[in-house]
């Protein structure tokens, strides 16, 4: 099976040189232009960095396990994948709603009155 937009198999790397072959970190905004694409997107701060860190942050957001982020990540420490399962407020109140349902199925889920 290949992407449908680049015709290149699913674990091919995402951005490469003219060769094909993976963009090392050395020399990645030279080659993908990422200066000039940042700039056009009006986000010139942005770094190549910052788009693995958001793709992390998301991936952990999905309640997988410690051990699938550090699969996905390439990490062989938990330390780094950690840094990832940020709390926040959106997945606070996911949790606070499975845990309301758990509780009303366990009870009845019925209002008590006091």
């Amino acid at each position: 099976m290949t992407d449908a937009t680049t015709h290149a198999p699913p674990q091919a790397a995402y951005l490469t040189g003219e060769r094909g072959n993976p963009i090392r970190s050395g020399n990645r905004n030279l080659l993908t232009g990422w200066k000039d694409a940042v700039t056009a997107i009006g986000r010139p701060g942005l770094h190549f960095h910052d788009l693995r860190h958001t793709g992390n942050t998301l991936a952990a957001q999905t309640y997988v396990s410690t051990k699938d982020l550090m699969a996905r990540m390439g990490q062989d420490s938990s330390r780094a994948a950690l840094i990832y399962q940020h709390a926040s407020r959106q997945v606070d109140q996911t949790i606070a709603d499975k845990l309301s349902t758990l509780i009303d199925g366990m009870t009845g889920g019925g209002e008590t009155s006091r």
